[in-house]
């Protein structure tokens, strides 16, 4: 919440939501390596709707059970399961989720204004209002790694808010899981059931371990002998019309919308006279493996590379071409050899690196894929009931900070850009020319900031 502000949402009730059907007794969900790598991470979502006929609480908790019963994972705890070495002790341990029915943390909270007030008007603190979320505490058996809130709004509009250790899974797997439960709630099939299948990103027989990235993230761990500075971070989002967006695309030359969006927001947040300059991409892997992932694949797929030495001042086509060439040459190989580094050095192990952030220190841009966002989590058979906006944050982003390109709720090639930067950052780039230029509408910025 907004310091000064009067707090506009209401928390009503904590219960436990728990899956229709008994999970199998014994059953559990081993996490992958890629997943361990995410421990200092936490995803949010916000889904807003307007007011419909079947989305009363009631009837969303029921559609809730019958959902959470595909995902046994999502109503397990994690718990610590020894794992031999390779001399056959037991000193080894990793990340396991015991599937055992606990459920997971249920919200109900009260918006004291309208949906419409609520998208003019909050600020990027109220908006995580919407999103509860419990850290870890000592004690995995009793923490549920994910919270749903259902938050009403004074004209019966409804959010959804999803919180999730990003342990647990990435920005995909999270948004499946609102797009399954859109399913159940209006008795239809689910579209993407879940995947549960964490041995599927298991070392290959012949391990190739390599990422220059996660060595240097980890070197620079190690390296560090005392706390890093904690620069305080802020949020806004910027939404981009299918109009912008191919203004955008004009002046970039041959470039997709994310290769576009990543260098505008990559010039203007960094200093173009400071020259060259590196820049961490997270792309995911589902689709783009010789033989693919399912795409309702359930944990962490997402692979992380960067694009070194671009000079910023040399134009925003020649930025988004070399963004492009780097995508394009993204090989599955390196995936599997950064999976499989992850692996030998994941926390648990004797040989165990240091953990490091995954988004930061470095200035990190992340796509979310259309196709697993779509707007498509419809709760009545209807276009109207789809959302009329959607926020994705990552909690625990440091350093220069993470820019989040997804689709927006407009057709066509229409975009939103979710920052998380230092505090000044933000206020920079709400307020910057080149990027006012494509006339973006500016959401769930800090109070007090100027837009355009």
């Amino acid at each position: 919440m907004t310091a000064g502000r009067e707090r506009r949402v209401t928390l009503c009730a904590k219960t436990t939501a728990v899956s229709a059907i008994p999970v199998r007794p014994g059953k559990t969900h081993p996490l992958s390596a890629l997943d361990h790598a995410m421990a200092r991470h936490f995803l949010r979502l916000v889904f807003y709707f307007r007011a419909a006929p079947t989305l009363t609480k009631s009837r969303l908790m029921n559609s809730l059970s019958e959902v959470l019963s595909y995902y046994p994972a999502v109503t397990g705890r994690l718990h610590r399961e020894p794992v031999e070495d390779a001399a056959g002790g037991g000193s080894e341990w990793r990340w396991v989720v015991k599937c055992n029915d606990a459920g997971l943390r249920l919200v109900e909270a009260r918006a004291h204004t309208t949906l419409d007030e609520w998208l003019a008007s909050a600020t990027d603190g109220e908006e995580m209002d919407l999103a509860h979320s419990e850290p870890m505490g000592h004690d995995t058996s009793i923490w549920s790694p994910y919270c749903v809130q259902l938050t009403e709004f004074d004209d019966g509009a409804v959010a959804i808010g999803l919180s999730s250790a990003h342990i647990n899974a990435d920005l995909t797997s999270a948004i499946l899981i609102v797009r399954a439960w859109s399913d159940a709630h209006r008795r239809a099939c689910i579209v993407f059931p879940p995947f549960l299948h964490a041995p599927a990103l298991d070392p290959r027989p012949n391990p190739n371990p390599n990422s220059a990235l996660f060595s240097s993230k980890s070197a620079a761990a190690a390296a560090s002998t005392e706390p890093a500075a904690t620069t305080k971070m802020s949020s806004a989002t910027f939404v981009f019309s299918d109009a912008s967006v191919k203004s955008l695309l004009s002046d970039a030359g041959d470039a997709s919308p994310f290769d576009a969006l990543a260098a505008l927001f990559w010039t203007r947040i960094a200093a173009p006279e400071l020259g060259a300059a590196d820049l961490t991409l997270g792309i995911d892997m589902r689709k783009r493996m010789h033989a693919p992932l399912p795409y309702a694949f359930y944990g962490n797929a997402f692979h992380f590379y960067r694009v070194r030495g671009v000079d910023l001042g040399a134009g925003l086509s020649r930025v988004a071409a070399e963004i492009r060439r780097v995508g394009e040459g993204v090989r599955e190989e390196d995936f599997w050899e950064a999976v499989e580094w992850l692996h030998e050095r994941r926390p648990g192990r004797r040989e165990a690196e240091p953990a490091f952030q995954v988004y930061g220190p470095e200035l990190t841009c992340v796509e979310v894929d259309r196709d697993a966002f779509a707007y498509g989590t419809p709760f009545e058979d209807n276009d109207g009931c789809r959302p009329a906006h959607v926020t994705c944050r990552v909690d625990g982003t440091e350093g220069a900070g993470l820019v989040l390109v997804m689709p927006a709720a407009a057709e066509g090639a229409a975009r939103q850009v979710v920052v998380t930067l230092p505090d000044d950052v933000v206020a920079k780039v709400c307020r910057d020319a080149a990027i006012a230029k494509y006339e973006p509408t500016v959401l769930f910025a800090p109070a007090g900031v100027k837009k355009g």
